[in-house]
Order: structure tokens, then sequence, then C-alpha cells
């Protein structure tokens, strides 16, 4: 993300400079936005494609496939999801006081960007949050987990296959904990 942007020069400068900056961090965080709408639906698309190619092939090894794509795809949705926080998080706590100082002169009540705090004060918004946590749990973590079981009950037992399985699922516990760690789920943040 980019830093605040050097305001040595006139307030009328310096606040074209950060109002230039807000808009290319929203446009960022616009389209990281729909890319993390469609890793989702690349994730459903992986799982249907290799379940597909096992059942029609016959080969159990193959469900090892599966880890690795919702890994892969996981890690590119938690990472989105972050750095879209991450831009909010920004922009409240220090590109909008920033522009605050250089337009306020003290005798008005300027609140800038509100709508980057309010709604987060939604006090539906924990539950919200705590069920696509467990949305985003069932979808990358679930189907890999699934796979594991199914290859460890059904076999084949080779070196390869077990070496590969337990690799497998450290990956997705990793994959489990990152999603759990950046879920947000805390309450509404207080109305200022």
């Amino acid at each position: 993300m980019p830093a605040i942007t050097d305001t040595t020069a006139t307030p009328e400068h310096a606040v074209k400079a950060l109002l230039s900056e807000y808009d290319a961090l929203k446009a960022e965080q616009r389209q990281r936005i729909g890319v993390h709408g469609q890793l989702l639906y690349a994730m459903l698309t992986a799982v249907a494609g290799i379940t597909t190619v096992i059942a029609t092939v016959g080969r159990l090894e193959l469900l090892l496939l599966l880890p690795l794509a919702t890994t892969v795809l996981g890690w590119a949705y938690v990472i989105n999801d972050h750095k879209i926080a991450a831009i909010g998080q920004y922009v409240r706590g220090r590109l909008g006081p920033h522009l605050v100082g250089l337009v306020d002169d003290g005798s008005s009540d300027i609140d800038m960007f509100k709508w980057e705090r309010y709604h987060r004060q939604d006090p539906l918004r924990p539950s919200r949050k705590r069920l696509q946590l467990a949305v985003d749990l069932a979808a990358f973590c679930a189907p890999p987990l699934a796979a594991l079981t199914l290859l460890w009950l059904l076999g084949p037992y080779t070196p390869v296959v077990l070496i590969g399985s337990a690799a497998a699922l450290a990956a997705v516990v990793v994959l489990a904990t990152q999603i759990i760690r950046y879920a947000d789920v805390a309450g509404p943040v207080q109305r200022t």
C-alpha cells in the first residue's frame, strides 16, 4: 500500500495528492473485492472438476490434487481479504485523519470518509463475519479434508501417497489457521 503522500507543498496540492491516493486505493480495493468473489467460484469449479476427473479415471491418488488446488485458491482468497481490510484500515486510520488535519481549521466538525467506519458499526456485523468464517472454512478446508479422509480409508497406501497426504494435511491446517486468524469477527466499532 502506498505511504501517505508528502505534504510539504501547499495544502491544496497536498489535499489533491491525498485524494488521488484515496481514489487509487479504492480502485485497488474494488478490484480485489471482484477477485475475492471470483476465487470462491474458482474453488467450487476446481472441486467439481477434480472430482469429475477422479470419478472418470478411478485413480484415488488424484484426490491429492484437491488439497493442492484448495490451498492455492484459499491462500489467494485470504490475501485478498486481508488487503481489502488493510486498505479500509489505512483510509480510516491514516489517510482520513491526515486529510482532516489539512482541511479543518478547527471551526468545523469534518468527518472524512465516514462510511469507512460506519459500515463496521453494524451490530449484526460480528454474526455475519462468524457465518462468513464458517463458509470460508467449509469451502476451502472441508473438501480437501474429505478427500484426504477418503484417500486414507480407501488407499492406495504407497509411500508417495502417504507423504503427499501428510503434506496436504499440513497445508490445509495452515490455511485453516490463516482463515481463522484473518476473519476479523470482532464486535462493532464504537461510533464516533
